[in-house]
């Protein structure tokens, strides 16, 4: 059983795509094209982490750039006082993102916030924060902090000077995967039925014995984990750490990716996030000179016809043709 459940079409694909994307850097020396395919990365796995607690627990959560902020501000601050490598600092800073979200999330949850209520204080986390960073003049204030790295010890420093982007594409890519895994693995289980019903009518679900608290606060904390970690490698793309890390256009795009990949589906942030972040940075490359700001205008009209015609995200169009194409290799379909 177990070999045939190796065998199935989600895992096949799942393999194939991964495989692709390892040996993309071998044959592609382009840096504009690796900065690219980093970011897609980051964005895939940023709106992979918000399906947790926006796709399954149905909770509009527009804080995901609060958590990455603060991922990145404590990998960035152990960096630059402590000489502490970003490998630690990734973890560390996930836990405080961890954190942060559960003193924010118990008193939120428990006093039942949700809907709109929740959506408008989850956002104004962020430029709460915001605000916070650009008056703490111990960690920079409004100044950027430069991230040295070691060109002698490129690994510890988690960067290489020559090619800048390589090491953090495959940190992400691995991220990503175990996002993906994790995603499966919630939705297989006790907490991640709790959350699908959540999702549907939080009411009925309490009627029935589920501690809907309980169930939030954990997905939150898995959420708000993998968002701190991937702040470490958001701010090591960048090179800096800056309060404009905080930014609520961060929140929307993945909110976004979310919504039109399909909500509670587990690929659909990674199909939109290649779509959408591919149409962002051609219309900022293109047309951001004479039109700023109209790569938003794109992701509102995208976003209005996903609504009025597939609403279940685009993702869905795909599963169809996906299906017949792996039975037609004789694989065993995913039930």
């Amino acid at each position: 059983m177990k070999n045939k459940s190796l065998l199935s079409g989600r895992n096949i694909a799942l393999f194939v795509i991964v495989l692709i994307a390892g040996v993309v850097p071998v044959f592609l020396k382009d840096q504009y094209m690796m900065g690219l395919l980093t970011s897609i990365l980051i964005y895939a796995a940023l709106a992979s982490a918000w399906n947790i607690i926006g796709g399954m627990a149905g909770q509009l959560d527009l804080a995901v750039a609060a958590y990455v902020g603060l991922g990145a501000y404590t990998m960035g601050t152990l960096l630059i006082r402590w000489n502490i490598t970003p490998w630690i600092g990734m973890i560390i800073g996930g836990l405080v993102a961890m954190g942060f979200a559960v003193l924010i999330g118990f008193p939120l949850f428990g006093f039942k916030i949700t809907g709109l209520w929740y959506t408008l204080t989850s956002s104004a986390l962020v430029m709460v924060l915001q605000k916070v960073f650009l008056m703490w003049d111990s960690v920079g204030g409004a100044t950027e902090r430069y991230l040295p790295v070691d060109p002698k010890y490129p690994f510890y420093s988690m960067k290489y000077v020559q090619n800048p982007y390589l090491l953090l594409y495959y940190i992400i890519l691995a991220i990503l995967v175990i996002v993906i895994f994790v995603n499966y693995r919630i939705r297989a289980s006790k907490l991640g039925y709790s959350l699908l019903a959540l999702g549907e009518d939080e009411d009925a679900v309490q009627v029935l014995g589920v501690n809907s608290q309980f169930a939030k606060i954990k997905a939150l904390m898995i959420y708000a984990f993998i968002a701190g970690v991937i702040g470490t490698i958001y701010a090591m793309n960048f090179g800096y750490v800056h309060p404009s890390y905080f930014n609520p256009d961060m929140s929307t795009e993945v909110a976004i990716l979310g919504i039109v990949g399909g909500m509670g589906i587990t690929f659909g942030p990674v199909v939109a996030a290649i779509f959408l972040v591919s149409l962002k940075e051609f219309l900022r490359a293109y047309l951001g000179g004479n039109l700023p700001g109209l790569y938003m205008v794109a992701y509102a009209v995208i976003l209005i016809l996903v609504v009025l015609f597939q609403p279940r995200g685009i993702t869905v169009m795909f599963q169809t043709y996906y299906q017949k194409i792996i039975s037609k290799f004789g694989v065993k379909k995913d039930g």
